[in-house]
């Protein structure tokens, strides 16, 4: 959300006017229509406050906050429910149903409050007929604002424009005499409040730079400074500045605003501070310098400035004469918030105001009753305390327990009473019980800055407005509580299809992370656990804010990491917060020269920054997979910010999920590094070079992860000028395939270089297949001898057991087969294979291929003999890689799904003794 105040100023009318203006309909008393510029223009615009809302839920609530407080700061306190329900019932409109961020412009002017709420859903218009509208039922969930502004407001009207539609109401403020602001009834004099005989009002006069520049003789009297003493010096020289009810605002901040009412204390020449009750109003000179004027009395006659509050919500309880009315709305107003943070939000507000404190606070019991979360405060700095959690029951005794009222009149007596107000300014306390059912739904509690301002009194008014409430309380809680568990569970099994569609341990790492974040958490960091004998390891880092994760990294690099424990749930690691805390601290002091180093070897900026983003609540989580730590999960909050209870246990469930998917990435990691290192010992060593011969190979395994199959390939040399070659086809595919073809290649070479002839080797290959017994496999093959010869041609000697025939491709383009097909190996023992002699000449080209080549298929058509018999006459002139290459793209090309079959293709070609 961004805001800007800028009291005493006439802006200048934000809507188009003119030839620019759209079309508005503006409806006024009953229906009337007028006209676009109904507004009176005349009237001048005192003061404007404008902010804008992100489109989520909880905007709702900040808005109605941030109206509630401009109007109130106005003094305008008779019109702020009006204005308060209309200006949720349109930002509802705009972030939910429109689904946009809203801009909420308040203006005031002498004759009432103006405010406008824009979204960014211009096409969502209104008829713009004169005659009467039927806007529908009130129970309806659309239009119920434009109702609402029908009833309450006294102008109002919707303005378009092309990127913009614009809902404004104005109301005005109700008759009273001239000059009154406000009013209260006649009291009868013993009721009047104290005042000292003689009554003085200093009046102090601050100028833009915060100096006090006017020192009347009341403020001489009151606090013993002369004039001349005090003009030129800053208010902050002698205002002694406690904690701001209701705000976190200083003396500095509030002498910036158009209006401010508070207590603090002065000062005196004496020594002594004067607690004093002031009135400020910030007002602008004729040349248009801005000061403030400070009006201040003594603490006890503050009734004398004091805006009068409107009547306690607890007297509006009674019952009318024929008229009942619903306690919980007399307590919470009408119509009441449909969301919890709204409810928890109007509880507080309202408990503050009933019992006149500084600050209140609701607190929601978990689902055990043991701790209670806070959930909505005012007066307190709320950003800092949501969500932190306290025990049920902090110490013996009735005042040790939440589920008793109490009353603590000074908590410097009793440090640690009521911790959630330890550091905050506040004295007394009166906190409340939340039940249902004799089950403790919740805490309320109202504090004071002054010691004694609370009794049994008070608790009991206070008891009253918590029974009122806690039913309806309690409802909303479940009902969110319904809607996260909803969410939750989309949420996981959303989770869990993410993790489940990979199996690679880098991915699976970075989709923990980014789960997490910013959904969980603000930052994530994954540790993981190789083995039990291994320390953590930092594997992962990410936060939701790009430019911090480096410094994130390198800060948990340098502290232990969490030890790994099996005990299921999340625990608190306060190593980061401690660590970051440090880090920011030294940079800091040598920053300032305090440090005994001259040089910082990295910014103030990123070290604060860092900080600042681990210095809230961190939590460990166990990543547990098959009974084994193999990791955990760590989930950090920025500065003093904490974990939802709800939010731990969802993390819980995706760690649980995130284990598993984490172990079975590495498993798959571990399987696939050993079955690709299996398969690559049995591919053959680097290709050797033979002069006079050009040879070139391209292979291709069937199956995901796999390097070999049932397809092999293999060139060595024998002795001196000879060398085996070898093309072969193992029936199957994958591991067990891949066993035949280790056993194939390595015998090949042994019984080649032992001296056995090319059926020799292949006759006692296939007895060794033989003994393989059930595991052997059917295997097709193709060897030879090859003899490069002096006059650049090559002598070949070939054996085809079962294969397909090689092919010989000679310079005038023609293609023949080069040998005779022969049985294939691993069927019958005794097997009868003879070679045959072919000689290459100088430009002819040899091509071996496997049946995954020839048998490749695109529905009922398939490559076959004569196909690639077809593509190798176009290859006359090619070298022995370009002719592979070309064989192996007109392959792929043949059919439009993925190879299901290995392939292997060997060429072979005789350049002859000149080539250029």
């Amino acid at each position: 959300m961004t805001t800007g105040l800028h009291p005493g100023e006439t802006p200048q009318d934000p809507r188009p006017t003119g030839h620019d203006a759209l079309p508005t309909q503006e409806r006024a008393g009953h229906g009337t229509p007028r006209a676009a510029d109904d507004r009176t223009r005349s009237s001048v615009i005192t003061a404007r406050a404008a902010a804008s809302f992100d489109p989520v839920g909880r905007s709702v609530a900040t808005a109605r906050s941030f109206v509630r407080d401009t109007l109130q700061g106005w003094g305008f306190a008779d019109i702020v429910d009006d204005a308060v329900v209309l200006t949720s019932e349109l930002v509802t409109n705009a972030v939910v149903h429109a689904g946009t961020s809203a801009d909420v412009l308040c203006l005031r002017s002498d004759d009432g409050v103006r405010i406008e709420v824009a979204d960014r859903y211009p096409e969502r218009e209104i008829p713009l007929q004169a005659a009467a509208i039927n806007m529908g039922s009130p129970d309806r969930e659309g239009g119920r604002g434009l109702q609402l502004c029908a009833a309450l407001a006294r102008r109002w009207g919707v303005d378009y424009t092309p990127t913009h539609k614009r809902v404004w109401f104005q109301l005005d403020l109700p008759d009273r005499p001239v000059g009154t602001r406000a009013a209260g009834p006649s009291l009868p004099a013993d009721l009047l409040p104290l005042a000292d005989s003689r009554v003085r009002v200093a009046v102090v006069q601050i100028d833009r730079t915060g100096a006090i520049n006017a020192w009347n003789e009341d403020a001489e009297e009151l606090f013993g400074y002369a004039a001349k003493q005090v003009t030129g010096k800053p208010l902050t020289d002698f205002a002694a500045w406690p904690h701001t009810p209701g705000t976190g605002t200083g003396i500095v901040e509030a002498l910036q605003l158009s209006r401010w009412e508070g207590s603090y204390g002065v000062r005196c020449a004496d020594g002594r501070v004067t607690p004093v009750y002031a009135s400020h109003l910030r007002v602008r000179d004729t040349t248009g310098e801005p000061s403030t004027v400070c009006l201040l009395v003594r603490d006890h006659e503050r009734a004398v400035l004091q805006t009068p509050l409107r009547g306690p919500a607890s007297d509006a309880g009674t019952h009318t004469e024929g008229q009942a009315t619903d306690p919980f709305e007399v307590f919470i107003g009408s119509p009441a918030p449909d969301d919890l943070d709204g409810l928890l939000q109007r509880t507080v507000e309202r408990a503050r105001d009933m019992l006149d404190g500084d600050s209140a606070f609701l607190l929601l019991a978990t689902d055990d009753e043991t701790e209670l979360e806070v959930r909505a405060s005012t007066g307190l700095p709320s950003a800092r305390q949501r969500f932190a959690r306290v025990p049920v029951e902090a110490g013996p005794g009735r005042y040790g327990s939440a589920r008793m009222p109490a009353v603590h009149e000074d908590l410097t007596l009793v440090p640690g009473a009521v911790p959630l107000l330890g550091g905050t300014g506040m004295r007394s306390v009166v906190t409340v019980p939340l039940k249902v059912e004799g089950r403790l739904t919740g805490s309320l509690g109202v504090a004071a800055e002054a010691p004694g301002r609370y009794s049994n009194e008070e608790a009991l008014r206070l008891q009253f407005a918590a029974d009122r409430i806690a039913l309806a309380v309690e409802s909303a809680r479940l009902g969110e509580l319904e809607r996260l568990r909803r969410g939750s569970l989309s949420f996981l099994v959303e989770a869990s299809d993410l993790l489940a569609g990979t199996l690679d341990r880098d991915q699976t790492l970075a989709l923990m992370a980014q789960m997490t974040v910013p959904t969980l958490a603000t930052w994530c960091a994954v540790y993981t656990i190789a083995d039990q004998a291994s320390d953590p390891y930092l594997s992962y880092v990410l936060h939701e804010d790009e430019e911090l994760i480096d410094g994130l990294k390198a800060l948990l690099s340098k502290i232990a990491p969490p030890d790994p424990v099996t005990t299921p749930g999340a625990r608190v690691w306060s190593a980061p917060a401690a660590a970051a805390h440090d880090a920011a601290l030294r940079t800091s002091m040598r920053s300032l020269g305090l440090g005994g180093q001259t040089s910082i070897s990295s910014g103030i900026g990123p070290t604060l920054a860092t900080a600042a983003a681990v210095g809230g609540e961190t939590v460990v989580l166990p990543l547990v997979a098959r009974n084994r730590v193999i990791g955990m999960l760590t989930l950090g909050k920025p500065s003093d910010e904490h974990f939802r209870q709800e939010i731990l246990e969802l993390a819980e469930d995706l760690s649980r999920r995130a284990a598993l998917a984490l172990d079975n990435a590495r498993l798959y990691s571990e399987r696939t590094a050993i079955s690709q290192s299996l398969q690559r010992s049995l591919l053959p060593p680097e290709l050797p070079q033979i002069e006079g011969v050009e040879v070139e190979v391209i292979y291709r395994a069937a199956g995901e992860g796999n390097e070999v199959g049932g397809d092999f390939y293999d060139l060595f040399p024998i002795r001196d000028g000879a060398y085996g070659f070898a093309i072969g086809d193992v029936c199957g595919t994958g591991p067990e395939a891949a066993a035949v073809t280790g056993l194939a290649r390595h015998a090949l070479r042994l019984l080649a270089r032992e001296g056995y002839g090319g059926p020799a080797v292949l006759e006692r290959l296939n007895s060794a297949i033989l003994d393989e017994g059930a595991r052997s496999r059917f295997l097709t093959l193709l060897y030879g001898e090859l003899w490069p010869q002096e006059d650049g041609s090559a002598v070949l000697k070939v054996v085809c057991a079962g294969h397909p025939l090689p092919l010989r491709l000679r310079q005038d383009g023609t293609v023949e087969p080069a040998a005779e097909p022969q049985p294939l190996l691993g069927v019958m023992e005794d097997l009868e294979l003879y070679e045959q002699t072919v000689t290459l000449d100088p430009g002819d080209v040899l091509l071996c291929v496997t049946d995954g080549v020839t048998e490749r298929r695109e529905g009922t058509r398939m490559l076959g003999d004569d196909g690639l018999a077809d593509v190798l006459t176009t290859c006359t002139g090619l070298t022995a890689g370009a002719v592979a290459a070309r064989i192996m793209r007109a392959v792929e090309r043949f059919a439009s799904d993925a190879p299901s079959d290995d392939m292997a293709i060997l060429a072979m070609r005789v350049p002859g003794l000149h080539t250029d």
